[in-house]
This record gives C-alpha cells, structure tokens and sequence, in this order.
C-alpha cells in the first residue's frame, strides 16, 4: 500500500503506475500554461513510471487535494552509479505553499541517492523550458544555475529522401534479431559510452543498464539501431525512436555518437542522412532530435547545415552540494 503524509492543504503519497494518466493530466496543463501545448505523452509518463533506475517507493512523491485530484508531481531519479541524479518538481499553476514542501523533498531524496551510492556529494539536474520564468525562479532560490540548454531540432520533409552515398570503408549494420543483432547493440553501447564521455550530464553505466533502459521504454525500437564501421572497426552509432510519432508524426534521433579517433571523417552527418531516409520511408513527416549547445563536439553546426531548426529551447539547471546518508 501506498505510505501517504498528511499536510495541511494536501497528502502527499507514493505513486504507482495506475497514476500515469493524472500525472500526464497534470504535466499537461503545465505545459499549456507556460509553452501553449502539451510536450508529453501518457505514454512517456508511464515510461518515466516503469524506468529501471527510478524506485517508485522512495524516489517520487504525489500530492493530492481533498477532492484526490492530482496537484503536485515530484521525483529524483539516479543516472547509473554517478553522483548525478535527475529531479523534477510540477505544481498545478494557481496552487499555493506545495511546491517547496516537493522541492525539499527530492532535494533531500537525491542527497540519499548519493550517499547510497557511495558519493560525498550530489549534482542535481533538472531540465527547465527557456520560457518558464517561474520554474526559473524557484531553481535559482533553491540553490541552482543554468548549466546548459538543449535544443530541440527539426526538420521537415517535403518529399523523399535518398540515403546518403556510401563511403569508402564504411559499412551500416543495423541491429536485427539472432547474434548479429546482439553484436550490433554491443558495439553500439560501446560507441555510446566513449562517444558521449566528456558531454554534459553524462553517466557510464554497464551494458546490462544501457539494454534495461532501452527496452523498458515503450517508444524504443531496436530495429533503428545502427552502427557504421570503419574498415570492420565499430567507429559510430545512431539510434532513433518513435516517441514523437503519435503526437508530431516524426521520427526522433536518440543518440548520435562518433568515437573520438574518428571525428572529422563525416560519420555523423552520414548516419543523420540516413536516420533522416530511415524516418522517410516510416512516413515520419520529419525528424527531431536534441543538441547541446555546449557539446564538445560542433553538433550544432552539424544540424543547422543538415537544414535542422530550432524550435524549442530546454535549460538544464544544476547544483552541486553535499550528499546526506538517510536516516
């Protein structure tokens, strides 16, 4: 059974996958209010309910009024064994004295998480639309600052789009059933966590995690897994999912990552071009994607060029302070 506090305009209580549908009820009437639509699907909500690394009887809190209704969502949710872990914290816009009682919560919760895994401190992100003044204001009061902003790229077709011209040397292999897809997805989580090593907010974490994760989330298809090798050695990765497909009809490029040692070869704007082919002929109408305008790689540039726009900017901000062992 769920634990539940009382409080003196609301109980808080632990959430269950049940909840799914008045979280995203309440995540959506945020969104409108502060972008003018909803960025979320019911099934994202239930993806972030089901997600390996979020426990729901210690790391989320619900808080409803008299009536049950659903005005406050909070969580954090650790990022592997780093000492990096993500929080969130939603209040139904008009809702008075809720939203510090959540924010001291999954501060709180997100020092345990740490300290749990052995860290002396904790860095804690959360991601915040470039609009959202108030969200701003209560991360700025609460001790944190912009760390990086995301930005939400798109592309839109107006006809076909041909795969890209074969390189020499570099063959495509896409993640299928049997051995060679299991290889496949090896090498790409291989690519992945050296190609993504130095960016913001990452965190390494073993294969078995990286496959949890992946087939845990409803959106996920191993079948838009790719890896580009280089004279046979595995030198680049993209992955694409379906979760802005029911609401945008487009296609989303998850991940794209290119080992070190083979930067500047055109690997990654060879594997957009075929993500973007890929999306095609799915009958995707376009393609999304998320870049870090302080990738450590020219990322953004690489887009822009592809005819990629920008229609939507997510800050992330973070603070660092001590990790706390629970109680």
């Amino acid at each position: 059974m769920a634990r539940i506090w009382a409080m003196d305009t609301h109980r808080l209580r632990r959430p269950v996958v049940e909840d799914a549908a008045a979280i995203h009820g309440l995540i959506s009437v945020y969104d409108r209010s502060v972008i003018g639509f909803v960025d979320s699907t019911l099934d994202d909500i239930s993806d972030e309910l089901t997600e390996p690394d979020f426990d729901r009887d210690n790391d989320g809190w619900i808080a409803e009024d008299p009536g049950g209704r659903i005005d406050g969502w909070a969580w954090a949710c650790r990022t592997g064994t780093g000492s990096n872990v993500r929080v969130e914290v939603v209040v139904r816009p008009g809702v008075e004295g809720l939203s510090g009682r959540l924010w001291t919560l999954v501060l709180g919760r997100a020092a345990e998480i740490a300290a749990e895994l052995g860290h002396g401190s904790v860095v804690a992100d959360i991601g915040i639309y470039r609009a959202d003044d108030h969200r701003r204001a209560e991360a700025g009061a609460h001790g944190f600052e912009p760390g990086t902003a995301f930005h939400r790229m798109r592309i839109d077709f107006g006809g076909p789009v041909e795969e890209p011209q074969p390189q020499p040397g570099v063959t495509l292999h896409t993640c299928a059933a049997g051995p060679e897809g299991e290889e496949v997805r090896r090498q790409a989580y291989r690519v992945h966590q050296e190609g993504f090593a130095e960016h913001f907010g990452f965190a390494s974490v073993d294969y078995e995690t990286w496959f949890a994760r992946r087939e845990a989330a409803s959106t996920h298809d191993w079948s838009q897994l790719v890896v580009a090798r280089v004279d046979g050695e595995p030198a680049a990765m993209v992955q694409s999912t379906n979760i802005f497909a029911a609401e945008e009809g487009c296609g989303y490029v998850a991940t794209l990552a290119v080992l070190p040692r083979f930067r500047g070869q055109g690997l990654g704007r060879h594997l957009l071009y075929h993500a973007f082919a890929g999306d095609v002929a799915r009958g995707r109408v376009g393609t999304i994607l998320h870049v870090d305008s302080n990738n450590t790689t020219p990322a953004l540039g690489l887009y822009t060029s592809a005819g990629m726009r920008p229609v939507l900017v997510i800050d992330v901000w973070r603070r660092e302070y001590p990790a706390v062992q629970p109680a």
